[in-house]
């Protein structure tokens, strides 16, 4: 029978996110594709370093061995690389014994068609486009940020932290923030408090999640959550409210009204932030691996 990715936490990941190809990348951008494939080739046997994401891949593949005989995660390389110049990540993978045995290399064009039919959970990427693209089709995606420095973090326990409105939740709030300011958006949601928020896009990504928490049978729960929001009180209420609606556990909550989030997620320990933001994903990046959720194009 055909393998059925659909029992598993699929994700995807492109090479520039697992990978730190900073400097092949810039020979791309400066000489063009024919020379970075003719480095590729020659190099190919060189490791590259590991690049933002490979925390978080490598603590999730962990999970892999914590129940004998089942599978819980899987991750496919999803690069729009071609197939000549791949074998470096390829070889990447075995010398760091990475458990990734599939792959889509797109020889430069878009990434998004094939999500759904590799049944992705998460994407991952450095190139905006394709992100943007995986989240106009409702594909749970994020623009991994470039890393300033190796990230050490503990692999046994994944941490994941979440940003709350236009990522966990829907824009609905923040464009009523943006839009009328502050006093009008604490009124809305005092208003609202007790209507659950609409989802946003990874609100199913955070049930699935949760579902691995709560129902397969660890010693201990490898996954350890938290929201990290700029909301505060009043604006805490609807959140809690739409959390309990969906039966959903969340470790850890932090409600900051306007404090930084980066000193928080570097104390959480977090393998990934995602955040709508580049005002908080930035500095948080010199901290954790932090991944910008892009909002969803209108038609």
């Amino acid at each position: 029978m055909p393998y059925d990715l659909s029992k598993y936490l699929v994700i995807g990941i492109s090479s520039r996110a697992l990978f730190d190809l900073s400097f092949e990348n810039e020979i791309y951008e400066k000489e063009g594709l024919e020379a970075y494939c003719k480095y590729q080739i020659e190099h190919e046997d060189e490791v590259l370093k590991p690049g933002a994401g490979f925390p978080l891949v490598q603590a999730l593949l962990k999970l892999n061995e914590k129940i004998p005989n089942k599978r819980i995660t899987e991750v496919i390389i999803m690069s729009r690389n071609n197939a000549d110049t791949s074998l470096r990540i390829f070889n990447s993978i075995d010398k760091y014994g990475l458990d990734i045995k599939r792959a889509a290399l797109t020889s430069g064009v878009s990434i998004a068609p094939y999500l759904k039919a590799f049944k992705v959970d998460l994407f991952l990427s450095a190139f905006e486009d394709d992100v943007q693209e995986a989240i106009d089709a409702n594909v749970p995606a994020a623009m991994i940020y470039s890393q300033h420095h190796d990230y050490r973090t503990d692999i046994d326990e994944i941490r994941i932290a979440f940003d709350g409105d236009a990522v966990l939740f829907s824009d609905e709030a923040e464009k009523i923030y943006q839009e009328k300011g502050l006093d009008a958006f604490i009124e809305h949601e005092k208003a609202n408090a007790k209507k659950p928020l609409p989802e946003g896009p990874f609100a199913k990504l955070l049930r699935t999640l949760s579902y691995i928490q709560n129902e397969v049978e660890f010693e201990k729960p490898p996954i350890r959550t938290a929201l990290v929001t700029a909301r505060n009180s009043p604006a805490h209420e609807r959140v809690i409210r739409t959390l309990r609606e969906w039966n959903v556990r969340i470790d850890e909550a932090f409600f900051l009204g306007g404090i930084s989030k980066a000193e928080i997620l570097n104390a959480f320990g977090a393998h990934i932030f995602f955040d709508d933001q580049d005002v908080h994903c930035s500095p948080a990046s010199n901290y954790v691996p932090a991944a910008k959720v892009p909002y969803k194009r209108t038609k």
